[in-house]
């Protein structure tokens, strides 16, 4: 038998299989990072497993605003070695953990919502999504980052994927311990606190939710990436990434 040249489209389809199994979200062609179980608390814990959802029925009126928040611990006791003694001293983490949306709207559009970039959105012209601002540091009480989606123009957005990202500092999921929250006021939440031990991953799709004929979808996803572009194939939304432009 004579071998015969690879062709480079072989070549690439031969390099794609090897790179490991699909996220496997619609017809999506990117790559999964890490899934796993997360703790979520409140009326949902059906949602408890990455891919499990939950279909929420809209009210008279629609929706009101939709609410994604986040807040993490930026606080940690690690061992200092003085002068051949141990000391227990407490030291700032300086951990800048983002939250961030990917869109799609009715018309076809997509886009990215997060703070690197300045992407902060707008409630009341496309894309009905807004970020409150950019909290760096964890410390503050409460929630430390919060995106609202526009109820009242829910019509006009087809799906939405939450996620979370470490813009600065080493990845270490447990120890600033993230905890996410999807609030539909007056129905169902999604509350995830995210415990990853694969800290080689700085990015996690948290949830998705979608526009569906009489409400719309929640699901946990919980998946684990090692970058934006990385989560995007696995879900599709075609965006270009690299020196902020996600529009």
């Amino acid at each position: 038998m004579t071998d015969q040249k690879k062709s480079s489209l072989d070549s690439i389809e031969e390099a794609t299989r090897e790179r490991g199994e699909f996220s496997g979200h619609g017809e999506a062609l990117g790559i999964a990072g890490k899934r796993v179980a997360s703790t979520v608390e409140g009326s949902s814990n059906h949602l408890r497993e990455p891919g499990s959802t939950i279909a929420v029925d809209a009210k008279a009126g629609g929706f009101k605003a939709i609410t994604i928040g986040v807040e993490w611990d930026n606080i940690k006791t690690q061992d200092v070695g003085v002068v051949e003694k141990v000391l227990k001293k407490t030291l700032k983490v300086g951990v800048d953990l983002d939250l961030g949306v990917l869109y799609e709207l009715a018309d076809g559009s997509r886009g990215a919502i997060q703070a690197f970039g300045d992407k902060f959105g707008h409630l009341d012209k496309p894309p009905y999504i807004k970020l409150s601002g950019d909290e760096t540091t964890g410390d503050a009480k409460g929630l430390d980052e919060v995106i609202t989606i526009n109820g009242a123009h829910w019509d006009k957005i087809s799906r939405v994927l939450v996620y979370l990202y470490i813009f600065d500092g080493a990845p270490n999921w447990a120890e600033i311990n993230p905890q996410v929250m999807i609030d539909v006021p007056g129905n169902e939440d999604l509350l995830v606190t995210l415990g990853s031990k694969n800290d080689k991953l700085s990015l996690c799709a948290i949830g998705g939710i979608e526009n569906v004929p009489g409400g719309l979808k929640l699901t946990n996803y919980t998946e684990y990436f090692a970058g934006h572009e990385e989560m995007d194939r696995a879900f599709g939304f075609g965006l270009e990434w690299g020196e902020a432009k996600e529009e």
